[in-house]
C-alpha cells in the first residue's frame, strides 16, 4: 500500500464532515433495510457496565449520538479519529459528556497502555490503513485479554462495482479499495486474532431521485473516473437503469467480531 498517497487521500476525503454526511444521508434516505446500518452495528456490541471502549475512526459519531440514551453512564468511551476535523465533528454532535473523551489517534501508533480497553471498534476504515498489520497489532496490544474487537467493512459486490459496471463502455473500472473487505478480512484478521466471526447486513438502495446518487458519487475519491464521465451522462445512464421510477443498487456490508 502506498502510505503517503493513501494518507493524503484519506486526509482530503475527511477534511470536512460535509462529504461524509452526504455519503451517510443516501443510506438513511434510500436503504431498504429499515433497521439502519448504525443501529445494526450498535446492536452487535456487547457493552457492559464500566466497559472501557475505544473507537478508532469515529467519524462524526452518529452511531453514538442516536444511541446515547441507551449507554450505561458507568462506561468510559474514547472516540478517536485520524482526522482532527472528524474528532471535532463528533464532539460537536455528542457534546461534553462525563463518560466520553476525544482524541486524534493514528491506529498504527495507538498512544494507550497494553490491555487498556475491553472493547475496540474500527468501522469502515481499516482499508485506509497504510500498514494494516501494524494497525491490527496495535489493536491487539491495547485490547484486554478477554476483550472484543469489532470492525465493519464493505464487500466487493456493492455500490461502486455496480456503478462501474453500468459505465464500462465509458472506460470506467472498479477501483474499489480492496485492502480489507468482507471477502478477505477474515484471513487478514486471523493473523492477529484466534477467533474471528463474520456477520452480514442484508440491505440495498432503492433510489428515486438520481441527483442524490450523483451527489454521492461525487464525494467518492475512488469514483473519480465515473465523475469524469460528466453529470449529465451519468444521470442518463442511471435513469435508463430505473424500473418503475426506482434505481435498485446492491449493497454489501457487514462486520467481523474478533477475540484474542
Amino acid at each position: 500500500m502506498g502510505s503517503i498517497n493513501e494518507r493524503e487521500t484519506v486526509q482530503e476525503q475527511y477534511k470536512t464532515a460535509d462529504k461524509l454526511h452526504t455519503r451517510i444521508s443516501i443510506h438513511e434516505k434510500y436503504s431498504t433495510n429499515k433497521q439502519g446500518w448504525g443501529n445494526w452495528l450498535f446492536s452487535q456490541y456487547s457493552i457492559f457496565p464500566k466497559a472501557r471502549i475505544l473507537e478508532l475512526g469515529c467519524g462524526t459519531g452518529d452511531i453514538w449520538k442516536s444511541n446515547l440514551q441507551r449507554l450505561d453512564k458507568s462506561i468510559a468511551l474514547r472516540l478517536t479519529d485520524f482526522s482532527e476535523n472528524m474528532v471535532s465533528a463528533a464532539k460537536a454532535a455528542l457534546g461534553e459528556q462525563d463518560f466520553i473523551s476525544y482524541d486524534v489517534v493514528n491506529i498504527e501508533d495507538i498512544p494507550y497502555a497494553a490491555a487498556s480497553y475491553d472493547i475496540v471498534i474500527a468501522n469502515m476504515m481499516l482499508y485506509h490503513v497504510p500498514d494494516l498489520n501494524k494497525g491490527l497489532s496495535e489493536v491487539r496490544r491495547v485490547l484486554a485479554e478477554d476483550g472484543c474487537f469489532y470492525c465493519a467493512t464493505y464487500g466487493e459486490n456493492g455500490i461502486m462495482p455496480f456503478i462501474a459496471g453500468l459505465l464500462r463502455e465509458y472506460g470506467v473500472t472498479d477501483t474499489t479499495n480492496k485492502n480489507f473487505t468482507l471477502q478477505n478480512g477474515c484471513e487478514i484478521l486471523k493473523e492477529h486474532f484466534t477467533e474471528v466471526q463474520r456477520l452480514d447486513y442484508a440491505d440495498s438502495l432503492a433510489v428515486t431521485d438520481i441527483d442524490d446518487m450523483l451527489d454521492y458519487i461525487e464525494t467518492l475519491s475512488n469514483m473519480s473516473q465515473a465523475a469524469a464521465v460528466g453529470r449529465s451522462t451519468l444521470k442518463r445512464v442511471l435513469e435508463n437503469e430505473m424500473r418503475d421510477g426506482v434505481l435498485h443498487v446492491p449493497k454489501e456490508y457487514g462486520m467481523f467480531i474478533c477475540r484474542k
